[in-house]
């Protein structure tokens, strides 16, 4: 009873805090604005003034936007580190992102008229190609999946379509198109795009939450797992089909953001345990405080200039990760 308590109030508090990230997130920004003019904008679905528009047209969908995106990206880490049981899982680190990325510059190149839906769908086309060569190369004549070699099969991988997608931007002239897309950024979020990929990031968080239950057999060996009737392999084809969307569809929208993916499962087991049932809420509503209010932070750093927020996550990100590095395995 004492622990449910505790895990009640931990997902009630990180709720609140979303909430609170969120409201400053529309008040703060180049534009400063009363939280009764966020108020009105919020009640009303015809804005009398300049910044209610702004708050409504702009602001909404891109704090909305990256809510959706940071939980969908702290999902993803979260299942990717279960399945694969390696703490330095991400799906920007393992290079899913960067097959993502890759695909997205051969549509802008050759294809420049395609709409966002059939750019998300390359995007999360060259998501699902990078994962299945990773972990093709990964698990080459083993029975389970080797951690160190999940890693430097990720970074191959990505240092290759990092450099095809650079080669063909600056081939193609779209450097400067695509620097947005290389550093991070939520300024090109719109109602447009979110109508379309809104539905499928939300069914995809679903998918998570469901998921999560069995993810605490990520705990067991493989034999272990198989002895239960259970089937690994069918667990993490269904992980990694929620991860090449969640990621597809981030970086069709906001650009190749590292490290979410990353941090934000460690901390959600350091505040409510190993029990996956808990983890992944927890996960989802931290990953999407995360973003927002990284994206609040880039915008109030040199305003009325964007910071990209990647840059921001990044700064966050890195010493984490060589934190994490350091610890021994035994005590992730």
């Amino acid at each position: 009873m004492k622990s449910m308590t505790r895990v009640t109030s931990l997902l009630c508090l990180s709720g609140v805090l979303l909430i609170l990230v969120t409201l400053a997130s529309l008040r703060w920004g180049a534009d400063q604005v009363s939280f009764n003019t966020v108020w009105q904008a919020l009640r009303s679905t015809h804005p009398q003034s300049l910044d209610q528009q702004i708050i409504r047209t702009i602001r909404l969908p891109r704090v909305l936007g990256a809510a959706l995106i940071g939980a969908g990206l702290a999902g993803s880490g979260a299942l990717m580190q279960s399945v694969t049981k390696n703490p330095l899982a991400d799906s920007g680190l393992l290079g899913i992102n960067a097959g993502a990325g890759l695909m997205l510059t051969l549509c802008l190149a050759f294809f420049p008229k395609l709409s966002t839906l059939q750019t998300t769908i390359g995007a999360v086309v060259g998501a699902a190609i990078s994962a299945g060569l990773i972990f093709a190369i990964s698990s080459l004549k083993q029975v389970q999946l080797n951690p160190t070699t999940l890693v430097l099969a990720g970074i191959a991988i990505s240092g290759l379509f990092t450099a095809l997608s650079e080669g063909l931007a600056l081939v193609s002239q779209l450097k400067q198109d695509l620097a947005f897309w290389y550093f991070g950024g939520l300024g090109a979020v719109s109602w447009s795009q979110l109508r379309v990929l809104g539905p499928i990031l939300l069914i995809g968080l679903v998918l998570t939450l469901l998921l999560a239950p069995q993810l605490n057999l990520g705990y067991l060996t493989d034999d272990a797992v198989q002895s239960l009737g259970k089937s690994l392999p069918l667990l993490r084809l269904g992980a990694l089909g929620c991860v090449v969307i969640l990621s597809g569809i981030s970086v069709a929208l906001v650009g190749t953001i590292t490290f979410v993916g990353l941090m934000v499962p460690h901390i959600a087991r350091w505040l409510i345990g190993t029990n996956y049932r808990h983890i992944m809420p927890l996960t989802l509503l931290l990953g999407a405080t995360l973003t927002v209010s990284a994206d609040l932070i880039a915008r109030l750093i040199n305003p009325p200039q964007e910071t990209p927020f990647g840059i921001v996550i990044s700064l966050i990100g890195v010493p984490f990760f060589i934190y994490l590095a350091r610890k021994e395995p035994g005590n992730l």
